[in-house]
């Protein structure tokens, strides 16, 4: 975990039935085998109660991740995550453009078996599964390239992956082909966005975080606070 952070500076919502984090880049969402504390007893222990998983962000990205407070309120949610009547937003930065400004990117995923990684392909086996996502080019810097991506399916290492396949592997991400790590292991891909039913309420909810204070991400020329007001 990053250290400077304290979890509770890190809670963007919280009602009775959910509780939502900005999550650093380089904490484990859950358990994993490093035994690293993970954002999930994390925000227990924050929370005084059992919080339930409803969906996952790989390790080394930021931004939101949900967290149920009560088992109803979990299954509710895994419904429309199941279903895709969850919106879900991401921000990327690239080394290479995209070959169009805006585009839809449709492949066809396989986990490889003992390595983590997504293997991507043009055409279904009988093994694949499709892949969809929508993207569009927000932004550049001097040397980097700024993609937001609309997110239509959930597939492991799908947005990695994806860019990847098309020649775009995003800064950092050495295991999809980027030229090198960032000194901190993350990746510069980042949970913009999540719109989502209240499963209590019945109403929408929409949360919004802005990426990583750092230069690289201030580099675009972005006011990033009043953007997300915007947009």
């Amino acid at each position: 975990m990053s250290e400077y952070i304290a979890i509770g500076d890190a809670v963007i919502y919280n009602n009775h039935h959910l509780i939502a984090f900005n999550k650093p880049n380089g904490i484990p969402v859950q358990p994993d085998q490093t035994e690293d504390p993970s954002l999930l007893q994390l925000g227990s222990t924050y929370s005084q109660t059992s919080l339930h998983l409803i969906h996952r962000l790989d390790r080394p990205v930021s931004g939101i991740v949900l967290f149920a407070k009560r088992k109803d309120a979990m299954q509710e949610l895994h419904r429309q995550f199941r279903e895709r009547e969850v919106r879900k937003s991401y921000l990327a930065i690239t080394a290479v453009a995209p070959p169009e400004k805006q585009g839809e990117l449709v492949h066809y995923l396989k986990k490889e078996k003992g390595n983590y990684r997504t293997v991507v392909l043009d055409e279904p086996t009988t093994d694949t599964q499709e892949a969809r996502l929508g993207y569009t080019l927000l932004a550049q810097s001097e040397r980097y390239f700024l993609l937001r991506i609309d997110l239509q399916t959930g597939r492991y290492h799908q947005i990695r992956a994806q860019l990847a396949h098309i020649g775009c592997p995003i800064r950092g991400d050495a295991k999809y082909g980027f030229r090198r790590r960032n000194p901190d292991r993350s990746i510069d891909l980042h949970a913009l966005e999540l719109i989502f039913t209240h499963p209590r309420t019945g109403q929408e909810e929409k949360l919004r975080v802005a990426p990583p204070e750092t230069p690289l991400w201030g580099g675009f020329g972005i006011n990033w606070e009043e953007w997300l007001f915007e947009f």
